[in-house]
């Protein structure tokens, strides 16, 4: 991959070159003495509270959010607050007990659910299945496994060799047959004796002819299926 080039580079180039040394010929940077009466004072740095903020042009402030020390808040209500909590006791549904395990002699205990020994992840409506990321992700897999397959199989189709029909298989046959037959007749035709060095030449060729195509029949015969690489 290409190397990674910022956008900004040129710019920041030549705000480098811009503001690089300036003070080389011309000496430093003339820079404003602080006058002596700006001098750091005693608790000048101390956070200062805002001041007291009063009534401007006949108009009352706001009252703050706590109340004044005279006020007295009102006790006497008509509820009856007995009868409330014992109708909400008896129609309230009962307190369900907490699990806990007890692990020791002398008592100890600890609860079950944030222990994570209880099961209450069971009961979720959505427990046992897949996530959604989950299922896509398998549909994506499973695509690509199939369009490889594909590819695979075309190759190999294209790669493959060719199987020869039963007609072509028996011409072939009856044609190495008589190419054998015309060969032999050759070589039954050659004088007994070979004196000359072309004679013996001429001989073992047609011998080569004849073992080959005695082979290549022999083959043919035994094998009904032919094929024929590219």
């Amino acid at each position: 991959p290409l190397r990674y080039i910022a956008k900004l580079r040129e710019l920041v180039k030549h705000e480098a070159e811009k503001n690089k040394s300036q003070w080389k010929t011309m000496g430093p940077a003339k820079v404003a003495v602080p006058s002596p009466n700006d001098f750091l004072q005693k608790h000048s740095k101390e956070p200062k509270l805002e001041p007291k903020k009063k009534e401007q042009d006949g108009k009352k402030l706001l009252p703050s959010s706590l109340p004044p020390r005279t006020y007295h808040p009102v006790t006497c209500t008509k509820k009856n607050f007995i009868n409330k909590n014992a109708l909400a006791v008896i129609t309230g549904e009962p307190k369900k007990p907490q699990h806990f395990c007890v692990d020791t002699r002398q008592g100890d205990k600890y609860l079950l659910e944030p222990s994570g020994l209880f099961p209450k992840y069971i009961k979720k409506k959505t427990y046992g299945v897949l996530p959604k990321y989950v299922t896509q992700r398998n549909e994506e897999m499973k695509k690509e496994e199939e369009e490889y397959q594909a590819s695979v199989l075309e190759q190999l189709k294209k790669k493959a060799m060719k199987v020869l029909s039963e007609e072509e298989r028996t011409n072939i046959l009856k044609a190495l047959k008589k190419n054998w037959e015309e060969i032999n007749h050759a070589y039954q035709g050659l004088p007994v004796l070979t004196d000359t060095r072309y004679k013996k030449m001429h001989k073992e060729e047609l011998e080569l002819k004849l073992k080959q195509l005695e082979h290549d029949i022999a083959a043919i015969e035994n094998h009904k299926s032919v094929y024929i690489a590219n």
